[in-house]
């Protein structure tokens, strides 16, 4: 079994991978790391007991897309998507990150939502 994690270039996607560390060394589970940075994904910080796969966008493929297929591609061992988000204002908690909702509605498997402390 394992976590997948969502890693976009920003503070909600750094905290996102901290959370999928977390919660992968308390299942006891691998790491899978979908990279939405257009630069390579530094996991040399995640401790060495934490199996890590970094898995890296194709070109051309929307992130989205990127995720729900690796969803599908790793559907027999991913147990929890975590994504990170942004804080809301009170009005803007109506609509959320348009990647972030995406995933909270198409994806076939728990997620777990951060958000950056205020």
């Amino acid at each position: 079994m394992a976590v997948l994690v969502a890693v976009s270039d920003s503070d909600e996607g750094t905290l996102a991978l901290d959370a999928a560390v977390a919660e992968a060394r308390r299942r006891g589970t691998g790491l899978l790391a979908a990279n939405l940075r257009l630069a390579p994904l530094e996991v040399s910080h995640v401790p060495a007991d934490v199996a890590t796969t970094v898995l890296d966008r194709e070109p051309d493929v929307e992130v989205g897309q990127h995720v729900l297929g690796l969803l599908e591609r790793h559907r027999d061992e991913v147990e929890l998507l975590v994504i990170g988000m942004k804080r809301r204002s009170p009005v803007g908690k109506l609509v959320l990150g348009s990647l972030a909702q995406f995933l909270l509605l198409n994806a076939d498997v728990p997620v777990l939502a951060v958000k950056v402390p205020a």
